[in-house]
């Protein structure tokens, strides 16, 4: 018998789209549950926006790769971005009204936000959340947790010592520890979002540790790795990161003005790759970010 590559078996465990077939086929057909996914990207990359869009797509019935759920979101670092949510769900209620119950006017009514302004109120609101998702009244229970960002949590409260690194590596596990239970007690998929960090060390990967399928991640052309270092990398199951760079246009796709003088174009890739994950092998695609979301891109060959 052929020995099987256990990264080309299906995950058995039940998944949520991103809302886009192409994205969905990267990682291996949405956002598993009962597990923590952390998607790592520099500001601007839209890590942001796919969280809000897989909010939405968590409502849509099983059948369509959704969870049937409701979601908690949980934002750290700015202004809850209504406006845009308000847009994205105009666009999905126009996509899925067929798929939708119809008595659901506003898909914004099963995205339940909080505000979370430090590491201890997030720990405060550990047994909040468990004691909301089990009582919840909702029609649609919440089996989607976001943390948006879980980094802007730790930037200002710890300086570089030892003592605050060894205490910052505690809550990590902490953390993580009620999140990966209440994703297993309740079927939840939990999603984080984390910043990255300029890198400065020679060697390859995070803090000179290759980390995963990338030896290297790069965003608007720097080398640049995730932010909290390697003991929040053993805290969640799988890593994706949203790249954005700049590459310029090939020479017979140039622009020439009114003078002759030929403008040299440029467009901006964004890219998702896997960075680590158990059930996933090395894969990427493209995406954009328009008016209506976030969708991979299919590449023509």
């Amino acid at each position: 018998m052929r020995p099987q590559n256990l990264l080309h078996r299906p995950l058995s465990t039940q998944k949520c789209t991103l809302g886009c077939p192409i994205l969905d086929r990267c990682i291996g057909g949405g956002i598993p549950c009962n597990s923590i996914t952390e998607l790592v990207a520099e500001s601007g990359s839209g890590k942001t926006q796919l969280c809000l869009q897989l909010s939405l797509s968590a409502q849509l019935p099983t059948s369509h790769g959704g969870l049937s759920a409701s979601s908690l979101y949980l934002h750290t670092e700015f202004p809850f971005p209504f406006r845009r949510l308000r847009q994205l769900s105009t666009a999905f209620c126009n996509s899925n009204s067929a798929l939708l119950a119809s008595n659901d006017h506003n898909p914004c009514d099963h995205i339940f936000v909080r505000s979370i302004h430090s590491v201890d109120q997030l720990l405060d609101e550990m047994p909040k959340i468990e004691s909301f998702i089990k009582n919840s009244k909702s029609r649609l229970p919440v089996r989607l947790i976001v943390i948006d960002s879980i980094a802007a949590l730790f930037r200002s409260d710890f300086e570089n010592t030892l003592g605050h690194l060894k205490k910052r590596s505690s809550l990590f596990f902490k953390i993580s520890g009620k999140l990966k239970a209440m994703a297993v007690g309740f079927g939840l998929a939990v999603v984080v979002t984390n910043q990255v960090v300029d890198l400065v060390a020679p060697n390859e990967g995070i803090n000179g540790l290759r980390i995963g399928n990338l030896g290297c991640l790069y965003s608007s052309g720097r080398q640049v790795c995730p932010a909290l270092g390697l003991a929040w990398a053993n805290c969640v199951n799988s890593r994706l990161f949203l790249s954005r760079n700049e590459e310029y246009v090939s020479e017979e796709h140039q622009i020439e003005n009114d003078s002759g003088e030929d403008f040299v174009r440029r467009r901006t890739i964004r890219r998702l790759c896997v960075v680590f994950a158990p059930h996933l092998p090395d894969s990427f695609c493209e995406f954009e970010t328009t008016r209506e979301g976030v969708f991979g891109i299919q590449k023509q060959w």
